[in-house]
């Protein structure tokens, strides 16, 4: 391909002008196209692909076979595909608001007539100069945002596959938990849903609207099937005993809250990244069986020294072991729990959090029926 020193449209109805700056052109070694009218002008440049438009277009004002060159000008700069091209005026005019007015339309400079050849390439070269800088910086701030959307892109597919193997990570350590435990997978598979409706009924309550919001009913749903995860350090003798513990064997099975928390807060100092998603789940495991009144275990926690997370989720845990059936006793109907769980506002549970839960009951009882134990799974 022929290197050439720019790309010039002359537009003009001047022969002897035209021809002039033609000879002009060519001596400064300018590739360049004559058209003898506004409405060709507009004709070519719209026939042209991108990469073959001039790189200036030198426009007469006065012209007398068609539009002038101020519409030229103006059609010009309306167009997205021709708006960027600067356009110099020639004109035989001296009139101040001739270059006003062409300067508002988009103009870029003047050159009157007669021409002075030294003048019209050093006009030309500074103004190609000019546009081959901005046209740079187009470019590179295309390929900048194109760069930064596909960095963008690629940041949300890692986070996406992250957060992924979060959950099969969760869902791994529950379903080994579930295997040395009396109690199911559809166990889990409640507890999530229970925890997931009194969080989103609790949402709208004026005490907990900033601190439940989509990202943490989110977190709080996955996090959920490891409140148990440290059952899995439970002897057997007592994990799987097939009715009531002595006292000695609950003291044994209540440090399933404080292995869970060990476990949980071991993986996160050793990854050294901040994952809140275990950050729920380790406050879930420790405080699931803390009480409102204090009187709950490990750590004797009351009121809102308790998690939300975990308050959420002891509320959950027990109905769960109320209505269903466990080798050591028979399911409670729902209504004896529900009944029960009242008894227990404000003593065992955050009174706000039992009214979100009447509030809800129906939603409970449909995850107890969509999610019933298999007579196998028992």
């Amino acid at each position: 391909m022929t290197q050439h020193a720019g790309r010039i449209l002359i537009v003009d109805d001047d022969p002897i002008v035209s021809g002039m700056l033609g000879i002009t052109l060519e001596i400064a070694g300018y590739e360049f196209a004559e058209v003898n009218s506004g409405n060709e002008a507009l004709e070519q440049l719209a026939s042209l692909a991108s990469e073959s438009m001039p790189d200036i277009v030198v426009l007469d004002i006065e012209m007398f076979n068609g539009i002038d060159g101020f519409e030229v000008c103006r059609q010009l700069k309306a167009n997205p595909k021709t708006r960027h091209i600067p356009v110099i005026f020639l004109t035989s005019s001296s009139v101040l608001t001739h270059e006003q007015q062409g300067f508002s339309l988009g103009a870029v400079d003047f050159i009157h007539k007669p021409i002075s050849p030294p003048i019209v390439i050093a006009r030309i070269q500074t103004h190609i100069s000019l546009k081959r800088a901005a046209d740079f910086l187009h470019d590179r701030n295309s390929y900048l945002e194109q760069e930064v959307q596909r960095r963008s892109q690629e940041a949300i597919r890692r986070a996406k596959e992250l957060e992924a193997a979060h959950e099969a990570t969760m869902i791994v350590l529950a379903s080994l938990a579930e295997t040395r435990d009396n109690d199911t997978g559809q166990h889990i598979l409640r507890t999530q849903h229970y925890i997931l409706s009194l969080a989103s009924g609790l949402s709208a309550h004026p005490r907990f609207q900033k601190q439940i919001d989509a990202i943490f009913l989110n977190r709080l749903f996955k996090a959920a099937p490891l409140h148990d995860i440290g059952k899995v350090g439970i002897p057997d003798r007592i994990l799987l005993k097939p009715g009531l513990l002595e006292e000695d064997e609950f003291e044994i099975m209540k440090t399933h809250t404080t292995l869970g928390y060990e476990a949980i807060q071991r993986a996160l100092k050793q990854v050294r990244v901040n994952i809140p998603l275990l950050d729920i789940a380790r406050d879930i495991a420790l405080s699931h069986h803390e009480k409102w009144d204090g009187s709950g275990y490990p750590n004797g926690l009351s009121a809102e020294q308790i998690p939300l997370c975990a308050r959420l989720m002891a509320v959950a845990d027990v109905y769960d072991a109320l209505v269903n059936r466990r080798v050591y006793k028979e399911p409670m109907t729902h209504a004896e729990a529900l009944e029960i769980i009242v008894a227990g506002r404000g003593l065992h549970f955050d009174p706000d959090i039992v009214e979100v839960f009447v509030a809800q009951a129906d939603d409970f009882q449909k995850i107890v029926e969509r999610f019933s134990d298999q007579e196998e799974d028992l």
